[in-house]
């Protein structure tokens, strides 16, 4: 089967091709102003050098659209129906702050404004019974208020919806008649009903989750609709997104629930990121994903972490993401001196336009101009020569750097990439030591077009004893998405009470039959959803879980649906918080299912090691760089002339189409039998 993988970054759009021809990848600057525009040339570039007949059957994309809509405010206007009462709960949300001693803390504007937020007469109590019937009338008469008002998009969030959606789905009806009325039988107004996007109790929550894939729907939809009509004309197959919960959906249904693709990109890499470790028989990491725009950073430990409670904009978004921290750190972040003559790096980002000064339109100093300047990126050979960089533009804008902070422009530019460092360091510490993991327990996966001009120093700063670079780095989050499942997450809320209780009470059994017939239609629904997708029932699995908690609490922990899950989630409960209760009552609130369809992925095997030495065509020269305030001189290689088995010692520069790995001084990497760069460190 030929796929392609799609990953659009804030700098750079990263493309994998893997079929007949084996593995192809290509790289070239994003198009922000129309992400298409990147997506579309980057996939005929690669049928161009292919041929024709190379078509794919089948594109993974992860997209950025949905994400930066909410980032900038760029969404459409959007209106939100919810029970009469509870119209200002976007507004009031919940009491704790992002930034808690900050006196100057404003609260971010909700998506919906006063005058678009509508409460209508019914009610559903939580039991589901319904306590007070809709007033259609009502409900047509706001359908007309909206209409009037331009409105693209509304979101429908109703109380106790995920108990009773009869009436959620009545007012889609109403909202539709009205639509077809006013603006003719053919016309469409996107709908986003909560029951369907957040089927969990948690008012706020879930109204957050239903108006932000509101707000973003329109958009998503143009934006795929346009790239699949492309692809239709070109003969090429179906086009599949990228989900932040490591999954890939249809592009039919990111257009429905777009919200599920926030995080896409980075899920990528994440899921490259443990099909490759495990390839390598390393299943404890430490991803590393520096990109142009920012680094990414998550915890493997034997598998993805998932998260329920991540937010976007400082707007709460309760689907299940793969636990991805994020800071403004990567190759176009911008540096400044500040009021108080202080070294800021970023969050600011010189993007793909105008980019890096060394990128020839850029007038602001950035990290990558910084590698440059140090000689650590070499610059006829970045992107295997096919893109041109000018050191020669750097030397006035790091004096002028210089002369602010009244430093050498060499002692800038190696202060840019240590405040660039210690940002990051903050990143790996937030998911490892501050969630109770050693990492020197770890193996660094480093990965992004500027991951390996770093990974050394982060992997020093963290004592992390071991780094793994991919082949073809730069792209990891693209070949991720190929190597992805299809997935579908479902929820319901349950609220179950059986207070004091373990895996042996002889009302255990009696739970277990109520859990699996409240399962039931939940399976029946996951294997029927995959089936859709395009995936054989013999490869759908279901993965059934429990969001349980002890009586009192008010936070859940997801634990797997057994015969055990008592025990399982008092084992969990200490894992987490350092302690456990098993004498105290359990609840169990959410019922979850992950149904998974397993495509054929093809399987790698090991190559024979071979020399030591690389063979002498590897060495490209050697040239000059500056580290630790020293100039040294360096061996510069190219990794595709590299052979596994082949020992570099630093320092050197090993250069590829997608990436630049620095090895420094007293740092050596052995090529494996997967064309992996591992570095073994030395504790300092």
């Amino acid at each position: 089967m030929i796929i392609i993988g799609v990953d659009t970054g804030g700098t750079f759009t990263d493309l994998v091709y893997t079929g007949p021809e084996g593995v192809r990848t290509h790289k070239l600057l994003s198009t922000p102003d129309d992400p298409s525009r990147a997506v579309l040339a980057g996939i005929a570039h690669l049928l161009d050098e292919l041929g024709q007949g190379q078509k794919p059957q089948q594109v993974v994309h992860g997209s950025t659209v949905a994400t930066n809509a909410i980032l900038e405010r760029k969404g459409v206007t959007t209106a939100l129906i919810t029970s009469k009462g509870f119209t200002d709960v976007l507004a009031i949300g919940r009491q704790n702050r992002s930034r808690l001693y900050d006196l100057a803390y404003a609260k971010e504007p909700p998506l919906v404004g006063d005058a678009l937020r509508f409460g209508i007469s019914g009610r559903v109590l939580a039991d589901g019974t319904e306590h007070e019937p809709l007033d259609e009338k009502e409900i047509l008469e706001i359908a007309k208020r909206i209409l009037a008002r331009d409105v693209e998009s509304v979101a429908v969030c109703l109380l106790f919806a995920f108990a009773r959606p009869e009436h959620e789905q009545r007012v889609a009806e109403l909202l539709d008649k009205a639509v077809q009325e006013t603006r003719g039988p053919d016309a469409c107004l996107p709908v986003s009903l909560s029951h369907e996007i957040l089927s969990e109790f948690r008012e706020y929550e879930r109204c957050s989750t239903t108006v932000v894939n509101a707000y973003v729907s329109p958009k998503m939809q143009g934006y795929l609709l346009g790239i699949e009509e492309e692809l239709h004309e070109q003969g090429i197959g179906s086009l599949r997104i990228m989900q932040s919960n490591g999954g890939s959906i249809s592009a039919a249904t990111a257009r429905r629930e777009p919200v599920r693709t926030i995080l896409s990109g980075p899920a990528g890499g994440a899921v490259g990121a443990l099909r490759l470790g495990k390839q390598a028989g390393i299943s404890k990491l430490i991803t590393f994903d520096m990109g142009g725009t920012s680094t990414d950073v998550s915890l493997i430990n034997h598998d993805l972490s998932l998260t329920l409670n991540s937010s976007i904009a400082s707007f709460p978004v309760k689907t299940p993401m793969i636990d991805i921290h994020t800071v403004g750190a990567g190759g176009g972040s911008i540096a400044r001196i500040d009021a108080g003559g202080a070294l800021k790096v970023g969050p600011e980002s010189a993007g793909a336009d105008p980019g890096p000064i060394c990128y020839g339109k850029g007038d602001q100093v950035t990290v990558t101009d910084a590698n440059l300047y140090l000689g650590r990126l070499i610059a006829d050979q970045f992107l295997g020569s096919a893109m041109r960089l000018y050191p020669e533009r750097l030397e006035e804008p790091f004096a002028r750097l210089a002369e602010q902070a009244s430093l050498s422009p060499r002692e800038v530019a190696e202060g840019v990439i240590a405040v660039a460092n210690a940002n990051m360091e903050r990143a790996i510490r937030v998911i490892s030591v501050e969630r109770g993991y050693n990492p020197r327990e770890f193996t660094l996966f480093s990965f992004g077009g500027a991951g390996g001009l770093h990974c050394v120093a982060l992997a020093r700063l963290m004592n992390i004893p071991r780094v793994l670079i991919p082949e073809n780095p730069g792209i990891l989050s693209a070949k991720g998405m190929l190597l992805a499942d299809v997935i579908r997450d479902y929820s319901r809320t349950i609220m179950l009470r059986p207070g004091f209780i373990d895996n042996g009470d002889p009302e255990f059994a009696e739970l277990l039959a109520v859990l699996e017939e409240n399962f039931t239609p939940m399976r029946e629904r996951g294997v029927r959803d995959l089936a859709a997708e395009g995936v054989a029932r013999e490869r759908i699995s279901v993965e059934p879980y429990l969001d349980m908690r002890y009586q009192g609490q008010s936070h859940e922990i997801m634990t797997p649906f057994s015969e055990r899950c008592i025990t399982a989630f008092h084992e969990l409960h200490e894992r987490h918080y350092g302690y456990a209760n098993p004498g105290k009552g359990v609840e169990i609130v959410n019922l979850r299912l992950r149904a998974r369809g397993e495509p054929d992925k093809p399987e790698a095997q090991p190559l024979a090691l071979g020399e030591e030495t690389p063979a002498s065509n590897a060495f490209l020269g050697k040239r000059t760089a500056v580290f630790a305030g020293q100039s040294l001189e360096l061996e510069v290689l190219a990794r595709d002339r590299l052979s596994p088995g082949n020992i570099v010692h630093g320092p050197a520069v090993i250069t590829e189409f997608t990436s630049t790995l620095f090895l420094p001084p007293e740092v050596s990497g052995r090529v494996d039998g997967f064309n992996n760069i591992v570095l073994d460190l030395e504790p300092e």
